[in-house]
């Protein structure tokens, strides 16, 4: 093992201890090139797949349609979104929380430039980014790091993370670093007049399961208004009976190339389909699945553009 790995290690270690550490590495090491089976909860991994990486493409070219998908993909629109939450502290009536998923920025050389010209001039009072900061599952993912150090000075801080199934825990002291707190099943307290807010962090819990959300919501009060930040929409059952009051997530990016409407060519996952998209709903948490800021397989997107989102907090 390289030094820079061990010090690497030694850090995560001391940062999420050792049984979180040696689980999610484990994990990484049988699972993180799979294209079909493994821990997720779809059969196939698409993303995994590299020989259907040509094949879109080529379809695509021949349709007259990547040319237009690639600029697509570099117009990232900004969506408002209103939530009114029943029990919301009063100090935090007009709360927007700024909300990036699925970044990929190190897809291609200039997505990190469409990412700030999104988020420039922006007005909010915290950001929170759902996962997927790297385009592939495995291999480098310094790059990744590179292209988001070029996006943070734009973000306004305090600024929170958590990890997607195409991170690697590797990445956590270095996006700690450039100042993004990371929720590794952890929860974060925002204060505001005398009032707070819980925000409740999980790791992956689409392809290495390594989520804890009973460890995460541990410190968090019953009656507290509690925002959970989750990769995937999948776990809204367990948020809805933990007692979660809002429940931001991505993943699916909406589908990215999709059929005018915005029909969905496929889901990636294991969530009814009304919960893969926007705003949602389940009993009585409220949701909302981005469809990401960035692309994966190709650099394309089609009846589907990619979004920041700016959630503002409503006392009911």
């Amino acid at each position: 093992m390289a030094p820079n790995e061990q010090h690497l290690l030694r850090l995560l270690e001391k940062r999420i201890g050792m049984n979180h550490l040696r689980q999610r590495l484990g994990m990484e090491a049988d699972f993180e090139r799979c294209v079909f089976g493994g821990l997720a909860h779809n059969f196939c991994h698409i993303e995994n797949w590299y020989s259907v990486h040509g094949l879109i493409r080529g379809c695509l070219r021949l349709a007259g349609l990547y040319a237009r998908g690639r600029r697509n993909a570099r117009r990232i629109r900004v969506v408002r979104n209103e939530v009114r939450l029943a029990g919301l502290p009063p100090a935090f009536d007009g709360f927007t929380l700024l909300h990036l998923s699925d970044l990929h920025l190190d897809m291609s050389e200039d997505l990190p430039d469409a990412l700030i010209a999104a988020v420039s001039g922006l007005e909010y009072d915290v950001c929170v980014l759902t996962g997927d900061f790297r385009a592939r599952t495995y291999g480098p993912w310094q790059p990744a790091l590179e292209a988001l150090r070029r996006v943070v000075p734009h973000l306004r801080a305090p600024r929170y993370g958590i990890l997607g199934n195409h991170d690697t825990v590797r990445m956590v002291p270095g996006l700690e670093a450039m100042g993004i707190q990371m929720l590794m099943n952890e929860a974060a307290v925002i204060e505001r007049d005398g009032q707070t807010l819980h925000l409740v962090g999980i790791d992956d819990p689409h392809y290495y399961r390594a989520d804890n959300l009973e460890k995460a919501l541990d410190p968090v009060p019953a009656e507290a208004t509690t925002i959970l930040l989750a990769h995937s929409p999948e776990l809204y059952r367990q948020a809805t009976y933990a007692g979660c009051d809002l429940y931001l997530c991505g993943h699916t990016h909406g589908g990215q190339i999709c059929l005018p409407g915005g029909i969905a060519l496929m889901r990636n996952a294991a969530a009814p389909y009304r919960l893969c998209n926007g705003p949602w709903r389940y009993g009585e948490l409220q949701g909302y699945t981005s469809r990401g800021c960035g692309v994966s397989v190709v650099d394309v997107r089609l009846n589907c553009p990619p979004e920041v989102t700016l959630h503002t907090l409503r006392v009911q």
